[in-house]
C-alpha cells in the first residue's frame, strides 16, 4: 500500500499503466472475476493490458489512442453477468485509492461507473424485462 504522501496527484500515461497493472493483478486473483478473465484471456495478458492502457488514456487524457468496440468484445465473453460489474468496480475503486490521491481517484471512479453502467445496459438491458436485472449469482 502506498502512503498518502506517495500517492499520485496527476494523470499521465505512466500513472495509467501503474493503475491498470495493479488492477489486473487483483482481477487475476479474485475468486469471482479471475475465472471469467482466464477464459477470455487464456494466454499472454500483455495485449489486453496494452489495450487497457490505450483505453484509459483515451478516457482520462482524451488521447484517442483506443480503437475498439468494448460492447462487441464483452458480448462474446462466456459467463459475464450483471453482478460482476459491481465486483469489477469495487476492485477498481480500491486500486484507484491505492495509486492516486482522492481527487484523481474520484475522477477515475466517476468515469468507471459510467462505463460499467453503459456496458451493462448494452449487454443486458431488454425493454421487455425489469431493469436493473435481478442478481443471478
Amino acid at each position: 500500500m502506498i502512503s498518502s504522501a506517495e500517492k499520485l496527484n496527476h494523470i499521465s500515461e505512466d500513472s495509467i499503466r501503474q493503475l491498470v497493472d495493479a488492477f489486473y493483478v487483483k482481477v487475476r486473483l479474485d475468486p469471482e472475476l479471475a475465472p471469467i478473465f482466464a477464459r477470455a484471456i487464456p494466454g499472454d495478458w500483455q495485449p489486453h493490458l496494452t489495450k487497457m492502457y490505450a483505453f484509459w488514456s483515451s478516457v482520462m487524457l482524451t488521447t484517442g489512442r483506443y480503437r475498439g468496440n468494448p460492447v462487441a468484445k464483452h458480448l462474446v465473453i462466456p459467463g459475464i453477468r450483471p453482478h460482476l460489474f459491481e465486483r469489477w468496480l469495487a476492485l477498481f475503486d480500491e486500486t484507484c485509492g491505492e495509486v492516486f490521491d482522492e481527487g484523481i481517484s474520484e475522477q477515475f471512479r466517476v468515469k468507471a461507473t459510467r462505463i460499467a453502467e453503459s456496458l451493462k445496459l448494452a449487454l443486458f438491458y431488454r425493454p421487455d424485462r425489469p431493469w436493473p436485472p435481478e442478481s443471478t449469482k
